[in-house]
């Protein structure tokens, strides 16, 4: 079985039931609609924000998609890049290559020009369909634009830049039948990049058996039944955002793509489209719960007594949050999932509905997953020592593609690991304590930064914060703790010292900033932009002083 078999039996039994709704609540709304008005796109609405797609369309357009691939001459394996912000036509180009037998390239769309002219070199991307808001950088790497086979445009014909054609026009006459192609499940599917965290990011290769796993163990894990609704927020080039939808995708149940994160957008949208399932990042539901507390927002006036499930991932989740969230939607079941790209997104991991006495917990190994906690002689830990968490299962990667160096590093056997620190209790529940890369060793001690992240949360000023290590001459490292203050708080330096009073005297911050914490789009905190960012900044301070 392959992952486009989901997708052929939904149009054939649900053909006419909607599939996906794009929302773009934005001042720029009408604008963005005004190109999208195509032949493409069923819909039945009159609401200037709104388009919707049925899953006989979405078939369909992929379909289209994929034979105009075959018309120019592609091969299977073919890499096909896709730079797009989230949109109705995101999903058909990506199973439409899928059913060309190409191999889908996802990219961040956050990317800057030389980002995107590495990752097409270390894709080996042969052709690229792109949108309006990429047109600009792309135009600063004229020589990579040069070396692809071809172009696509998907936006407004009058945007369409002079090098690439335009995708609308050439796909509406393209069949609208199943391509020729045999797809088998060992093929390879997708190229993930890595987040790019500690750098530029790592090309991820998968088989389309992996894809496959990943929606029946969402399936698994969520229950989504035809009477679900998904509200799909994050990006869908990152794989937690769309193995999530898998969910859908398995169910044959109708997924919302909001193009948003205000809280009124998530829960307007929550309301107006009976969702049922929201996946949310830990800043989005925190300023949810800001929204709420403050008067802001009021539940009275949205209709959400349908939303049966939160749940977060993609970062540790503070037990608190979920305690908070629990107060206001007390009928919530609550679940994370913890995954990487290299383990094909979420659900490796997963805490279970049924286990929210736990949270705090990242689970435990999910559906067709095992897990170890290793030393670094790779032999287990004793349970409730730190370790490298690594796990095994049907979503490993085939290889980080072109650089075995790397994927030596990470891959032993059938056993990936995640480079992330954990620890396991009696139980057999996980705890993820950091990343190996984020654990700060100061005067021979080993700090973990989420440890002390947590415990500043609870600060009822603090917004979101972010523990770094610092060069320090007597100790090695110091934690510094970069703190967002929430919107018309004020706080000092002195009192947050006085507010760790509470925790060892050893894993107290020795310097506290007030700032903004940089996030990606998965919501993960940009440690490496910090450490930059302030390293520098205490390099100049110290040369100042001499």
């Amino acid at each position: 079985m392959v992952i486009t078999d989901f997708l052929e039996r939904n149009a054939r039994l649900y053909g006419s039931e909607m599939a996906l709704v794009e929302i773009n609540p934005s001042d720029e709304r009408d604008k963005a609609r005004n190109w999208r008005e195509t032949s493409l796109i069923e819909t039945n609405t009159d609401a200037p924000y709104r388009r919707e797609m049925t899953w006989r369309r979405f078939d369909k357009n992929a379909n289209r998609m994929a034979n105009l691939l075959l018309s120019r001459g592609v091969k299977k394996g073919t890499k096909v890049g896709i730079l797009m912000m989230n949109c109705l036509e995101w999903l058909p180009v990506y199973f439409g290559i899928l059913k060309a037998g190409c191999i889908a390239v996802p990219f961040n769309f956050r990317y800057s020009g030389d980002e995107i002219a590495y990752c097409l070199d270390l894709a080996d991307v042969d052709i690229l369909v792109f949108g309006h808001e990429f047109i600009d950088r792309l135009q600063q790497i004229p020589e990579a634009m040069d070396r692809l086979r071809y172009r696509f445009f998907v936006g407004k014909a009058s945007d369409l830049p002079d090098f690439a054609e335009h995708y609308d026009r050439l796909v509406t006459f393209c069949s609208i039948e199943a391509p020729p192609v045999l797809l088998q499940e060992d093929d390879y599917a997708a190229i993930y990049f890595s987040s790019g965290t500690t750098g530029f990011p790592k090309a991820i290769l998968h088989r389309h058996s992996a894809l496959v796993h990943s929606c029946l163990a969402e399936q698994k894990h969520h229950g989504q039944t035809r009477d679900d609704v998904f509200l799909c927020i994050p990006p869908l080039y990152h794989t937690g955002a769309k193995m999530h939808w898998f969910g859908s995708l398995v169910s044959g149940s109708k997924a919302v793509l909001l193009r948003g994160v205000k809280p009124e957008w998530i829960l307007r949208a929550v309301s107006e489209e009976k969702c049922t399932i929201v996946w949310l990042l830990v800043p989005w539901a925190q300023d949810i719960l800001i929204d709420l507390e403050s008067g802001k927002l009021k539940k009275e006036d949205y209709m959400l007594d349908q939303w049966r499930l939160m749940h977060i991932g993609a970062q540790p989740v503070p037990a608190s949050l979920i305690a908070r969230w629990k107060k206001h939607f007390p009928h919530h079941a609550y679940d994370t999932n913890y995954g990487l790209s290299e383990s094909l997104g979420p659900g490796c991991v997963h805490l279970g509905v049924e286990n929210i006495r736990k949270v705090g917990a990242i689970g435990v190994p999910g559906y067709g997953w095992e897990t170890r906690i290793l030393d670094e002689r790779g032999e287990d830990v004793t349970p409730g020592e730190v370790g490298e968490l690594a796990v095994k299962g049907p979503g490993v990667m085939i290889c980080y593609y072109k650089n075995p160096e790397a994927t030596a590093e990470v891959l032993h056997g059938d056993w990936l690991w995640t480079g992330d620190m954990a620890r396991q209790d009696e139980e057999g529940f996980i705890y993820l304590v950091d990343r190996k890369k984020d654990v700060i060793i100061s005067g021979g001690e080993n700090l973990y930064p989420v440890q002390i992240e947590d415990f500043i949360r609870q600060n009822t000023k603090v917004k979101d914060v972010a523990v770094i290590g610092l060069p320090d001459e007597r100790l090695g490292e110091i934690a510094a703790a970069i703190i967002e203050l929430k919107e018309g708080e004020t706080c000092t330096e002195e009192e947050i010292n006085r507010f760790c009073l509470d925790m060892p005297r050893y894993k107290r911050p020795r310097r506290v900033i007030f700032e903004d914490v940089p996030r990606n789009p998965t919501g993960k905190i940009e440690k490496n932009v910090l450490r930059e960012r302030y390293s520098a900044n205490r390099l100049v301070e110290r040369e100042s002083m001499k």
